[in-house]
């Protein structure tokens, strides 16, 4: 359900057909698993994703479609599957075909995929067929209380041979070649999102002219075809009215307190203020138990920011920064975790090393006051 537009210019209280729900939408005809061949070192995983086609054949479009669909593997042993979120691991070597099956507006459909387990992982050998074996957008939710708020979402792929892990939301650029990340939100008009390639653009980048809620996913495509999706997250801004103050009434049995105003959320008197920034940091690599990350606050005082498993904070950290100020954030050394990179944004200020420490650059809201996030990469020492 999509809500309200920004200044009350409309009411959507109709029911959008989701990109993602509890089943396949009315009216599916056809699905298509992707990729639709890919080779794997034992041990790796990649993400099978499902584009439908809907209409009937009159007027069809396509979606990604993420539940409602059943996966199966025809050999568990080469490779196994999820059942239902489609993730694959390359068990042993062969080949095995990977099916998806939903049901469609006449019966159920379904489509399939090939993988081919090349050796096992360390012989030095290179799988064949496309590298780009899933995408994840990190954090997996923004919600932002303004109109006019914004959110900063991140894109890292994960690759059959290394890096395994590299920022991608402004696109991929590997081995001289470059591929183009596209980034789609499900509620365009009331929740746009940048796509990276147009001027002064960067990707990820979700505005509330609206309230509700949007799906967002980044998807990329090969030349030969091959299309790969992520699975989607949410931008949110919800919708709460504002309440006028009451003076209370002393005389009343029992006495009613007076209460202040509330300005609500997401509505015409909650415009995101242009002087104050959030900056979200976060951890996109392999490594789930060492890792730290640390920023002081705009005058100084250190450690606002704490993020990462010790910490009280959690392993998605914000915190709010007058507009035009330059955070500087640090990844200090740590026992058995090998340092894998910054996100595009943030400018190394020291050479970046597997061991650490490292420490970069980002400038929050200098061109105008878009919240901010910051991935880094950590993955597991050898």
């Amino acid at each position: 359900m999509r809500e309200r537009l920004f200044l009350g210019a409309l009411l959507l209280t109709g029911i959008v057909v989701p990109l993602t729900g509890c089943g396949a939408p009315h009216g599916l005809d056809s699905i298509q698993v992707s990729p639709a061949t890919q080779a794997l070192l034992v041990g790796q995983s990649t993400q099978f994703t499902v584009t439908g086609t809907f209409g009937n054949a009159s007027h069809s479009s396509s979606q990604p479609i993420t539940s409602g669909v059943t996966w199966a593997s025809s050999s568990p042993t080469v490779v196994s599957i999820d059942p239902s979120s489609g993730n694959a691991t390359a068990k042993g070597a062969g080949i095995a075909t990977i099916t998806a099956t939903a049901q469609g507006f006449n019966g159920a459909v379904s489509s399939s995929g090939t993988i081919t387990v090349t050796a096992p992982a360390g012989t030095g050998s290179t799988p064949a067929g496309e590298d780009l074996l899933s995408i994840a957008i990190l954090p997996g939710s923004i919600t932002t209380d303004n109109l006019l708020g914004t959110g900063q979402f991140l894109a890292y792929g994960t690759f059959a041979t290394p890096p395994i892990v590299m920022d991608i939301t402004n696109g991929i650029n590997r081995n001289g070649v470059t591929t183009p990340v596209t980034w789609i939100s499900d509620a365009q008009y009331i929740f746009p999102v940048n796509s990276a390639g147009a001027a002064g653009a960067t990707g990820g980048l979700v505005t509330a002219v609206g309230s509700g809620t949007a799906d967002i996913y980044a998807v990329a495509k090969y030349a030969d075809g091959t299309v790969v999706y992520s699975p989607s997250v949410t931008f949110n801004c919800p919708y709460a009215a504002p309440t006028p103050a009451n003076p209370g009434d002393p005389t009343a049995t029992p006495p009613v307190p007076p209460t202040a105003a509330t300005p609500g959320t997401c509505n015409d008197d909650t415009i995101a203020s242009g002087l104050l920034v959030t900056l979200t940091v976060f951890n996109a690599g392999l490594n789930t138990s060492g890792w730290l990350l640390t920023a002081p606050s705009a005058t100084g005082t250190p450690n606002v920011i704490s993020c990462g498993p010790a910490s009280t904070s959690g392993s998605v950290c914000t915190a709010t920064y007058p507009l035009g100020t330059i955070v500087t954030i640090t990844a200090p050394a740590e026992t058995g975790v090998a340092f894998g990179g910054w996100s595009w944004n943030c400018t190394p200020t020291l050479p970046v090393t597997a061991a650490g420490p490292n420490q970069c650059q980002v400038p929050v809201g200098t061109a105008d006051s878009s919240n901010e996030s910051v991935g880094a990469i950590f993955n597991n020492a050898p």
